[in-house]
């Protein structure tokens, strides 16, 4: 089960041939329609198989893309979309960028679990490369931020004493297996066991790919530690190119601050804490507006020497409470309302306020009507619409029940 990116990792090209290709589908990781393609054998890859928490490689087949490797014994599986000919002769091309950041961010893990287990006594029960950042699950219920600090210092030190990493092959049944740490084979590994050593830090059952010195990792940065499951904790990092690039975006994101707060990175949370207590305050008086303003529409209506039995309004400005405060000034069974707040087009609110009858008739078509959900009880039905520009069609319908009342009274 070692393949060619497992003997050497740093090689980019490699020639072989084609053993087998049969059709196949490929299953999006997040779902969806599969996509209709080919599985492709060949006599050895340097596109590493998904494996001890390392994601797949992707590269070329010729000029045909790898989309997925997966490991099935003792074949790595390559899926591509293009049909290749048994036997035929191909160079694989490695999409370096990709692999080389998941050699980094494994190496580093071996390392970061290495130093933990020595200084405190940590143990790894299961890891994850992430696309973003990385996560180890330590065995201990909590790590303080004096240890994370302690560990990162450890071991960028190391990274800077250029230790090396080889890699070892054993047979399965040689001796030496049983002192190497490990979390078990694969239930279906054949052929010898690999051993990634760090010299004088670490030896470790690993079938990833690795870089051949600390030093390339470059640098190594523990963010943050979150509760894990089963009284774990998380230990969440990033090593090499990613921490390059977390500090180029927080720099990209310092420097928009500086100019949209108008002042130096020292000041920028002091000057977003007062921009928050100001948008509180300012939504504080909204709100308080907002209900002057339904009492007064409400009472303005109440006003008129005759009133209509049918209420409508419409306000992009406002919420549930608004529509009930108006509709609670009214208080009359007598009169239906329809009230709506929203995008005039779009998705809003609605209430539909009149006599228990009426509105339990009234209510669920009118949520119909507006492609929405709502629910009533007493005299009232409120709910969410997702188009609101059918509103003329719920006056329509509204209009012709208070017609129909009267012919029938």
């Amino acid at each position: 089960m070692v393949f060619h990116c497992q003997r050497d990792s740093w090689a980019r090209q490699f020639a072989t041939r084609v053993l087998s290709c049969r059709e196949a589908e490929l299953r999006p990781e997040g779902g969806g329609e599969p996509t209709r393609g080919f599985e492709v054998v060949l006599e050895d890859t340097i596109l590493f198989p998904e494996g001890g928490g390392q994601p797949d490689d992707r590269g070329l087949i010729g000029a045909v893309p790898v989309l997925r490797v997966t490991r099935r014994g003792a074949q790595a599986v390559h899926f591509v979309e293009t049909a290749l000919e048994p036997g035929s002769a191909v160079l694989l091309s490695l999409d370096w960028e990709r692999r080389f950041d998941h050699m980094q961010q494994h190496s580093g893990q071996h390392l970061i679990t290495a130093m933990a287990e020595r200084m405190f006594g940590f143990k790894t029960t299961s890891w994850e490369l992430g696309r973003q950042q990385s996560v180890i699950e330590l065995d201990t219920p909590s790590m303080t931020t004096e240890q994370m600090e302690a560990l990162e210092q450890s071991v960028n030190e190391k990274i800077r004493e250029r230790i090396p990493v080889t890699v070892r092959e054993l047979a399965a049944d040689d001796s030496e297996v049983e002192t190497v740490r490990s979390r078990g084979l694969p239930g279906d590994h054949t052929g010898p066991v690999r051993v990634v050593d760090i010299e004088g830090i670490d030896s470790n059952m690993c079938c990833g790919t690795h870089v051949s010195n600390l030093s390339d990792l470059q640098v190594i940065k523990l963010l943050c530690t979150e509760k894990g499951k089963k009284n774990k904790t998380n230990l969440v990092f990033l090593a090499g190119n990613r921490v390059l690039k977390s500090v180029q975006q927080s720099h990209r994101t310092e420097k928009t601050l500086t100019s949209l707060l108008k002042n130096g990175p020292g000041e920028h949370v002091e000057a977003v804490k007062r921009l928050q207590s100001s948008v509180k305050l300012l939504q504080k008086n909204n709100l308080n507006l907002l209900r002057d303003i339904a009492v007064l529409i409400a009472r303005d209506f109440k006003s008129k020497p005759v009133q209509s039995p049918l209420f409508v309004l419409h306000r992009k400005e406002g919420d549930s409470e608004f529509m009930n405060i108006i509709a609670n000034e009214i208080g009359k069974e007598d009169i239906l309302l329809f009230l709506t707040v929203g995008d005039e087009k779009e998705a809003g609110l609605f209430l539909l306020a009149g006599s228990v009858e009426a509105v339990e008739n009234l209510g669920p078509r009118v949520a119909e009507l507006l492609e929405g959900k709502g629910a009533g009880k007493r005299g009232r039905y409120q709910g969410k619409a997702t188009k609101m520009s059918r509103r003329g069609e719920v006056q329509a319908l509204l209009q012709e029940f208070i017609s129909q009342q009267r012919d029938e009274a």
